[in-house]
């Protein structure tokens, strides 16, 4: 069997999708993604927090999801003064996308870049951020799918930090990658193999962009870091996206109170969405994935759960209620 790879446009220094004024010669640059929704608030401290990198050569790509404050304003005047010559607005399509879209737009909009990182409107970057990135990024095989992600300090919307994210228990693979996203998005940074995985392909319904860039590179056979330094600052507040529980048992409640409907419908969609690209799945993958997809009856799942340790999140008790949703959620045959 040929390699997932194999049909995987490789970036070289003079392919230029787009306009954008760079020179092509460069094997270090960053295309840093920013999508902005009424971020007027914190969106300064993350500008400041890009202009504070250790790691200079970075370009930064952004566009406007239909704010209504000022925060386009805002982007416009670092655009002119304190980022002239390396942020570019993104104006092809305006108005509201939603998160997922926003950023997918965002990726198919800038020329072939060796590295792309995805920037948060709300938070802050440690100032190594992508230089800790691309220390192990830079060590991957160029035509490999590779996603560096890592923990970060969770703190309130004054950046008074109360914790740590968590740490991660098991080694990340794929069928782990299905049960559940360990790659928070603003502390993401892929290469430019994930990067051509991403372009133009999709994700499936209810899933956030960082969960789709884990997904396909793990599919794809690719490599994933869990750097447990804390990369950034992930501020909590009242407009956050997604949040952070602050403890296992807050999340397992949270898990609880939503029930296994919203989480089976995900895990489910993920599963069809991935059979139908079936260019990027590894042979093993695809065939995880075909298990998953005819488990239709209560024996069926009992024995692949058996069959399919890996099939687990990062604590015992989140394994646990999935395994249990994993169950429930057998669709009964209807009545003819």
């Amino acid at each position: 069997m040929s390699s997932p790879h194999s049909g995987i446009r490789r970036w070289n220094p003079q392919m230029i999708r787009g306009g954008a004024s760079q020179t092509a010669d460069r094997t270090d640059r960053v295309a840093i993604l920013l999508s902005l929704h009424n971020g007027e608030t914190y969106l300064n401290a993350q500008l400041d927090s890009i202009l504070a990198q250790t790691h200079t050569d970075w370009v930064l790509y952004w566009r406007d999801d239909g704010s209504t404050d000022a925060s386009r304003v805002i982007m416009l005047s670092f655009e002119e003064h304190r980022g002239h010559g390396r942020c570019i607005e993104i104006t092809s399509v305006m108005g509201n996308m939603g998160v997922t879209g926003s950023y997918l737009h965002l990726l198919d909009s800038i020329p072939p870049t060796p590295f792309v990182a995805f920037a948060d409107q709300d938070d802050v970057w440690q100032p190594q951020k992508l230089e800790w990135a691309l220390e192990w990024l830079q060590k991957q095989p160029l035509d490999v799918p590779a996603l560096y992600c890592a923990r970060q300090y969770l703190t309130d919307s004054s950046l008074n930090v109360f914790s740590k994210s968590a740490s991660l228990s098991r080694t990340p693979d794929f069928a782990s990658a299905l049960t559940q996203n360990i790659a928070t998005g603003h502390t993401v940074v892929i290469n430019a193999a994930t990067y051509e995985l991403l372009y133009e392909r999709l994700p499936p319904p209810f899933i956030l962009h960082d969960w789709w860039a884990y997904l396909v590179t793990m599919a794809s056979g690719g490599k994933v870091f869990f750097d447990e330094r804390c990369a950034s600052y992930y501020r909590q507040h009242a407009r956050n996206t997604v949040g952070a529980k602050r403890s296992l048992l807050s999340r397992g409640l949270s898990a609880l109170r939503r029930g296994p409907g919203v989480f089976m419908t995900i895990f489910e969609s993920n599963v069809q969405h991935l059979l139908h690209e079936p260019d990027i799945l590894t042979e093993d993958a695809q065939t995880l994935l075909s298990e998953l997809a005819g488990a239709r009856t209560l024996r069926a799942r009992i024995k692949i759960l058996w069959r399919r340790r890996e099939l687990q999140r990062q604590t015992r008790c989140e394994t646990a209620i999935f395994r249990l949703w994993f169950l429930l959620a057998v669709r009964q045959p209807s009545q003819g």
